[in-house]
């Protein structure tokens, strides 16, 4: 299996301005390390404001200018380069993103996905290939007239999806392709997805929703507070006792059809030493209030938790 992406000891900060012009740094991603194969579904799976969508932008190189990238990118082995991110974007890796804002209002569809076109033998070429892949996702030919305004849900979705395929990407990263789309579209973007799979193309799913992370991916990266917490199968987020982090279990015992199983406390904004989940942990030990966990292997998983850890300690 061809690796395509891989993210090592990522951590991305933020210069900010506090009381006139003293400066400090906030860290919103610690030590971020995970991969993407090709024919691949990754998720990554984390509340509003864990650090998922920075992980996108930092990919495809587009983070703002008072943020601080340090680790490495690499793409089929070779660690990137800003430039090399800005060479890659839009053609071997593309982003799918989350909103139709994405789309210019004043432009129809097919217009924006076909793009600059160097004379009308070009845009001829363009147009063919621009109809074959939105054909493929079946948006018909009335759909390339339209403005964005036009579209619904699911069609804005699919367009989307559509224009990133254009360059024929090797991998592409979905920024929460579902929120507010019917159920219907949801099954159709679950679908396409899949789909994209099954084509070799590698995918970073970046979603919220714990039933599309389960139903569309193949493993599952869990954020928490700008960690990345546990690496597992998919097929094993169905059943807490396949977890191994107690953040994770918490998280798929807390769903509807487990009985609403709520753990008391809040997701930590900043943590200078321990473990980032040890006030809400019912399994803490004493190590884990001032001593930071790795991520390391447990099978073919990965999981940031001193309970795998090969020492023993006793328990507070």
């Amino acid at each position: 299996m061809v690796e395509l992406l891989d993210v090592s000891n990522l951590s991305i900060s933020f210069t900010q301005y506090v009381r006139g012009l003293q400066q400090r740094e906030l860290k919103v991603i610690s030590d971020l390390s995970l991969n993407v194969n090709e024919g691949e579904v990754v998720a990554i799976l984390g509340s509003s404001g864990s650090g998922k969508s920075l992980l996108a932008h930092a990919i495809l190189g587009i983070l703002p200018d008072n943020a601080t990238c340090y680790g490495d990118i690499s793409f089929k082995g070779k660690i990137l380069t800003e430039d090399d991110k800005k060479e890659m974007r839009g053609k071997n890796i593309c982003l799918i993103p989350q909103s139709v804002n994405y789309l210019d209002p004043l432009m129809r569809v097919s217009q924006q996905a076909i793009g600059k076109t160097k004379d009308e033998q070009d845009y001829k070429c363009k147009k063919t290939h621009q109809r074959d892949v939105f054909s493929k996702y079946g948006l018909d030919e009335s759909v390339d007239d339209m403005y964005p305004f036009e579209l619904s849900g699911g069609m804005a979705r699919k367009v989307l999806l559509s224009t990133a395929l254009l360059s024929n990407p090797e991998l592409l990263v979905a920024d929460e392709p579902t929120p507010g789309l019917d159920a219907k579209s949801v099954e159709e973007t679950i679908k396409d997805i899949r789909k994209l799979a099954e084509d070799g193309k590698g995918v970073l799913l970046i979603t919220h929703d714990i039933e599309v992370a389960i139903r569309t991916a193949n493993r599952i990266a869990i954020f928490y507070s700008g960690y990345v917490i546990e690496i597992n199968k998919a097929e094993n987020f169905k059943n807490a006792d396949n977890l191994m982090h107690p953040y994770s279990k918490a998280l798929i015992d807390a769903l509807p059809d487990n009985g609403f199983k709520l753990t008391e406390g809040t997701q930590p904004l900043k943590e200078e030493t321990g473990c980032i989940y040890y006030k809400n942990c019912s399994l803490r030990k004493a190590i884990c209030k001032d001593t930071k966990p790795l991520l390391q292997n447990v099978g073919d998983n990965k999981v940031r938790c001193h309970l795998y850890s090969e020492e023993e300690y006793d328990e507070t």
